[in-house]
């Protein structure tokens, strides 16, 4: 439920610049927004926005991709780089390893894959262990 609440809010915050690419639409290369972008058609390529990227049900993407907020409610097979966070919704599923600080994995959605959420760079604040 709150992702419900979450995803309209999101919407309703970036509603100055949304691309669409429907259900019928293929597409078969490189793209690069810096709003919100909604993808329910099917795309081969790399996706990379400043904003947030809406996957809906019917989506199919395969490759890579780019965005401060991911959700996902659809069909990823790549690679993620999310810098905020990374939502998977039901029915998503997500294969392939994703980056994000922040990941919420929605009961009934499928993730398979490794998930960097930064460790690297806690290193310097995490507490050695005395042994």
């Amino acid at each position: 439920m709150w992702a419900l609440k979450e995803r309209n809010a999101q919407i309703e915050t970036d509603n100055e610049n949304i691309t669409l690419f429907a259900k019928d639409v293929l597409f078969k290369g490189v793209m690069s927004f810096d709003g919100t972008v909604r993808v329910d058609g099917h795309v081969e390529g790399e996706i990379h926005t400043k904003g947030t990227l809406i996957v809906g049900e019917s989506a199919v993407i395969k490759g890579s991709v780019t965005a401060a907020v991911l959700m996902n409610s659809g069909r990823i097979n790549g690679t993620i780089t999310a810098t905020e966070k990374i939502q998977i919704l039901k029915p998503g599923i997500l294969v392939g390893d994703i980056s994000t600080p922040l990941i919420a994995i929605e009961e009934g959605s499928h993730f398979h894959g490794m998930c960097d959420m930064g460790m690297h760079r806690l290193d310097e604040h995490v507490i050695p262990v005395a042994s």
